[in-house]
């Protein structure tokens, strides 16, 4: 047959448990999503455990497990797929950090986390100018870029000779403890070198945001200031044959989240870029859409993600994750699905890990699936949620074995054997 397109929509952190708000239903089950139960009931359903069953997965080890790679063998941790998403350069050797903007306040001496997202502070409420002062004021004995990411997050590259990655977080992941000190995680001299100078960075970057003039508007306004930086999930980056090598296939990736974009362009594929897709709740999905269409008419195979689900499911809001989960089916799903022939395209719909809202964070369970394509084998299957799909005809299978099944779908997979 000949060779079809094939488009990957990711609805990130989608897949829930059973949530008493909810009539102990899953946001899934009670959101009103005609397009996928639309693209269930004409395809193959299943469950697919991200990972490996029992793995707690990050968005970044699941998105490298999707794309074919395993995330035990290649990921670099999050700090450079951050920094790479944000449009930092990173170089081998470089050691790069995920932040955030918190604010802190000094208590006995010591500077106490009061808000690790200094309320969710933005870019267009000053990440920017709280970057650029860092930079321009901050001064290391290395080379170091600090930019604004996604939302209240930043990224932070430490460049130069003798820097490891096996250092300790800053952040302290909890609201009012004291900071924590970076300290080496080996007897590598380099460890101990970075762990001085990251706690260094973060001493004089409070001091320069603390006084700064968007956090003194922001004080004024009754806001929390983003008065401080908190580095984590340090790492570097590893050499990782590109997606076109691997797959046969040239590949882009359509995203908001700088962890996602850093991925696709760690993996060497296109990164499409639009002002109104933010990565935050305020995203344009309906350009979103409009950017994936126009990727894969240039590439063989497009991976679209929507973030705002897991927001939600962090939040721990299950109003609102239905809400966000209705926004995909129509403004995502619908879009695209209604412009794709399904003769020439094979669409996988998929969440890339489960965040329930009675967690507010990932959990191990199994996401559900749906292969849609003109020639897909029809189950069973009617709607789209973790407990319909189950009986589906894909059955259950480890997202590392996925691009395997998307290539067979669309005539890309090469026979094994006579």
């Amino acid at each position: 047959m000949d060779e079809r397109k094939i488009i990957v929509l990711v609805g990130d952190g989608m897949a829930d448990r059973a949530v008493p708000e909810l009539g102990f239903k899953t946001p899934l089950q009670v959101a009103s999503v005609p397009n996928l139960d639309g693209l269930a009931s004409e395809g193959s359903c299943g469950l697919m455990d991200p990972v490996r069953p029992g793995v707690r997965p990050g968005s970044d080890t699941a998105h490298l497990s999707i794309l074919g790679y395993d995330p035990f063998e290649v990921y670099p941790g999050r700090g450079p797929l951050e920094a790479l998403g944000a449009g930092v350069d990173v170089r081998p050797g470089d050691v790069a950090f995920r932040c955030n903007f918190a604010t802190v306040e000094r208590r006995d001496g010591e500077l106490v986390v009061v808000d690790r997202r200094a309320g969710r502070i933005n870019e267009d409420e000053g990440t920017r100018e709280l970057a650029r002062a860092v930079n321009e004021s901050v001064d290391l004995p290395v080379d170091f870029e600090f930019r604004e990411a996604v939302g209240h997050r930043a990224v932070l590259v430490l460049r130069g000779e003798g820097l490891s990655p096996e250092v300790s977080d800053v952040d302290p992941k909890e609201t009012g403890v004291p900071l924590k000190e970076a300290r080496p995680l080996s007897d590598d001299p380099a460890a101990a070198r970075t762990a001085e100078l990251l706690n260094e960075f973060v001493l004089k970057a409070h001091e320069v945001l603390d006084g700064h003039p968007v956090n003194e508007e922001r004080r004024r306004e009754g806001k929390p200031p983003a008065n401080a930086v908190l580095p984590r999930g340090a790492g570097s980056l590893k050499d990782v044959d590109p997606f076109e090598d691997v797959h046969g296939m040239s590949g882009a990736v359509v995203a908001g989240s700088s962890l996602i974009k850093g991925i696709g362009r760690m993996l060497g594929m296109e990164v499409p870029e639009h002002e109104e897709v933010t990565g935050r709740k305020d995203s344009n999905v309906a350009v979103k859409a409009e950017l994936a269409l126009e990727a894969l008419d240039r590439y063989d195979l497009v991976l679209v993600n929507y973030n705002a689900i897991d927001e939600a499911g962090h939040d721990g809001d299950a109003r609102e994750k239905v809400r966000f989960i209705e926004r995909f089916d129509r403004e995502l799903v619908g879009g695209i699905v209604r412009e794709v022939d399904p003769e020439e395209t094979v669409v996988f719909v998929t969440a890339d890990h489960s965040t329930p809202v009675s967690v507010g964070d990932h959990t191990a369970d199994p996401v559900p699936v749906i292969l849609w394509t003109f020639d897909a084998r029809r189950d069973r299957v009617t709607r789209y949620d973790e407990v319909s799909v189950s009986t589906g005809c894909l059955g259950r299978f480890e997202g590392l074995r996925l691009m395997e099944i998307l290539k067979d779908a669309a005539g890309r997979q090469e026979k094994f054997g006579a």
